[in-house]
């Protein structure tokens, strides 16, 4: 996949995955226009671009804010007049037992990852299908493949991204449009210290599991040859992923294994 000049629009790349996908399509000579809500993040990440000026745009936005997805294309259109590639890459995480987490807490997560991933592809999707061509680009979770404790929201919002996606994959076949989930293992970001409680306050401890993660400056650099093939749904992470393959093949084992196994 030749990236010069290949427009790439990324959510959440203030932080984390995202802003380590910023720095590698960067260097690959792609045209970044990045959001998220923190501007003067966005204005960190856009500094440590090289050529920056030219290559790099700001356009912050916040997926809880569904109704504003259209504006926002119309924005991002009109500062290179394409866009080649949609990263869905923002969202929010849920640590709380699901007996214990608010109504307003389940909606909130789903607003964002759904929702607010849902509205911004759709806000853009015409012009891809005008332009016969496009990638748009969902960072999902192994959680869209299965559930454990203490994630019921966030399994949830994956799972639905997982059933829309794969549904609109199939309708944008003949636009030539193509549509991938990526399913990131544990990567060493903060998305256990952001996740929510279950009243919606900050959980603000760092998972277990992120501790001794895969950085996300590894992860950016083997999720970009897998976009380039075209794949529809890719597994990046450790030894968490055996559970997709357990939870295809052997569901009752894994349920009984899951069961047993403390989460955070």
């Amino acid at each position: 996949m030749g990236l010069r000049k290949k427009v790439i629009w990324i959510t959440g790349a203030s932080s984390g995955i995202g802003e380590a996908l910023a720095y590698e399509f960067n260097k690959k000579g792609a045209h970044l226009i990045l959001s998220a809500r923190r501007t003067g993040e966005l204005e960190r990440v856009k500094e440590n671009c090289s050529n920056h000026e030219e290559s790099v745009k700001i356009l912050p936005l916040d997926l809880a804010e569904a109704d504003q997805m259209e504006a926002k294309a119309v924005e991002a259109l009109a500062m290179y007049g394409h866009v080649d590639m949609l990263i869905n890459n923002g969202g929010v995480s849920q640590r709380s037992y699901a007996v214990d987490t608010e109504m307003s807490t389940v909606r909130k997560v789903m607003e964002v990852n759904f929702f607010g991933t849902v509205g911004l592809t759709k806000a853009l999707l015409p012009e891809m299908i005008k332009q016969k061509s496009g990638h748009i680009v969902v960072i999902s979770s192994v959680m869209g493949k299965f559930g454990t404790k203490f994630r019921s929201t966030y399994a949830a919002s994956k799972h639905a991204l997982h059933g829309y996606f794969d549904s609109l994959r199939q309708e944008l076949y003949e636009h030539n449009v193509n549509v991938s989930l990526v399913c990131p293992g544990y990567v060493k970001t903060d998305v256990t210290i952001n996740a929510l409680t279950g009243s919606g306050e900050k959980f603000n401890k760092m998972g277990k599991g992120q501790k001794n993660a895969m950085p996300p400056e590894e992860f950016a650099k083997k999720l970009i040859p897998k976009l380039a093939a075209g794949k529809d749904e890719i597994y990046l992470g450790g030894a968490e992923l055996m559970g997709v393959y357990l939870k295809r093949f052997v569901p009752g084992l894994f349920s009984k294994l899951l069961k047993r196994v403390r989460v955070t």
